[in-house]
């Protein structure tokens, strides 16, 4: 089954903090995107808060406790809860991370990335198809930011994630800021990161801002997209056209209308890429 990818323009995240304003009026960007987990009990002002949003925007569901690298069993009452959630919903797509978060039954809290070898591969791929599956939908998965490497690895984080989207037949939710993270703290190009990804797979964009520790990056969103991001950004745009594009900011959030100030720059950024002559740099 091919891919295709859905142009929905540039949004924000739903969060907490926002919730008055978004009852009070339509959010003055093109989409949402929620935490899937924050959502999934039935009631509650959460969720009138979602239903709301929906019926003014386009939703998509993104999820932290998929696990889908565990060698635990898939949970089948999230799979549940997570369909319904879809059902009442309807999102434009669901998401998660390519990473592992869980054992023996205990989850972390955590993204944790997995060795980037053949035997990984067939273990994800097998179960982003059982997922798939029981929504009866694509889903994306997002390459995570990483701080340790292992040695087992047999191949680049890149390719590992292209060979999991090619066979696992999904999409691929494209963390520009975990690319930057990860290449200055495990020294790899970024650039070659980006290059390899495949094009047709790729259905979203997330921006974020990270800390700066001295001796690595710390994925932390908790302010602005900083420039090197925004720059890879644009030569992601120049790559692929137009992608779905959100800005993440989860810690010390800003008001309302400065969340949306930085999404907008992303929408300026991308129509000054895409503006012509632009002739997009693969097929």
């Amino acid at each position: 089954m091919a891919f295709t990818r859905k142009i929905l323009g540039h949004g924000i995240g739903l969060r907490t903090k926002h919730f008055a304003q978004h009852l009070a009026a339509r959010p003055p960007v093109d989409w949402v995107e929620v935490v899937s987990e924050n959502f999934m009990a039935p009631g509650g002002r959460p969720v009138a808060v979602l239903e709301k949003v929906r019926r003014d925007v386009p939703v998509v569901l993104h999820g932290v406790s998929l696990s889908i690298g565990s060698t635990d069993p898939l949970s089948e009452s999230y799979l549940g809860q997570l369909a319904e959630l879809a059902g009442r919903i309807e999102p434009a797509w669901i998401s998660d991370h390519l990473c592992w978060g869980s054992h023996g039954g205990r989850y972390a809290h955590d993204l944790w990335p997995l060795p980037y070898t053949e035997e990984a591969i067939r273990h994800v791929v097998a179960r982003v198809e059982h997922v798939q599956e029981v929504l009866g939908r694509q889903i994306l998965l997002e390459n995570v930011s990483s701080y340790v490497a292992f040695r087992a690895s047999e191949m680049e984080e890149w390719e590992f994630l292209a060979e999991v989207a090619d066979r696992a037949d999904c999409g691929i939710l494209l963390d520009v800021n975990n690319v930057y993270v990860s290449a200055r703290n495990h020294g790899f190009d970024p650039h070659a990161y980006l290059a390899a990804v495949p094009a047709a797979r790729v259905g979203q964009i997330h921006l974020a801002g990270h800390s700066d520790k001295g001796r690595y990056l710390l994925d932390t969103h908790d302010h602005e997209v900083p420039a090197p991001v925004w720059d890879l950004y644009r030569e992601t745009v120049l790559r692929l056209g137009p992608v779905s594009t959100l800005i993440e900011w989860d810690d010390n959030v800003p008001p309302l209308e400065r969340l949306v100030e930085e999404s907008r720059r992303a929408t300026a950024i991308e129509a000054e890429a895409l503006a012509p002559p632009f002739r997009r740099a693969v097929p």
